[in-house]
């Protein structure tokens, strides 16, 4: 219960980093390195052509719970018809297994006529 709550209640970012539509890396909790063919900005002086660069970096974020319903006596219907249906099913569940009957307790293996391993070998010479 107690991981529950942790990582309900836990945020993390998840970086990404593409090369073209190529998924490249992917970092949890630090941005990605990336794959080094990243274009570096010309100085604009001279410059008047500039070329789209191929990579592309993704952040996504996933927000944790701040507030936990911690009250029981706010359980709608639907949450404590589903509470009694579970507790049903698990305690049927494992009704039937003190009666399990095992077929080959009384099961006799037949006599060995001959030894089987040997009329099936094969010798190389």
């Amino acid at each position: 219960m107690a991981f529950v709550v942790l990582f309900s209640t836990m945020s993390f970012t998840v970086n990404m980093h593409y090369c073209g539509d190529t998924l490249v890396e992917t970092a949890i909790f630090h941005k990605a390195k990336g794959c080094g063919m990243e274009m570096e900005k010309p100085s604009t002086e001279g410059c008047s052509i500039t070329k789209k660069n191929c990579c592309d970096d993704e952040q996504l974020s996933i927000e944790g719970q701040d507030e936990l319903q911690l009250q029981v006596d706010k359980i709608t219907f639907e949450q404590q018809v589903f509470i009694a249906s579970f507790v049903y099913t698990y305690i049927n569940l494992f009704e039937g297994l003190e009666n399990n009957v095992s077929t080959y307790e009384e099961y006799k293996p037949p006599l060995v006529i001959r030894q089987l391993y040997k009329i099936d070998e094969t010798y190389l010479i």
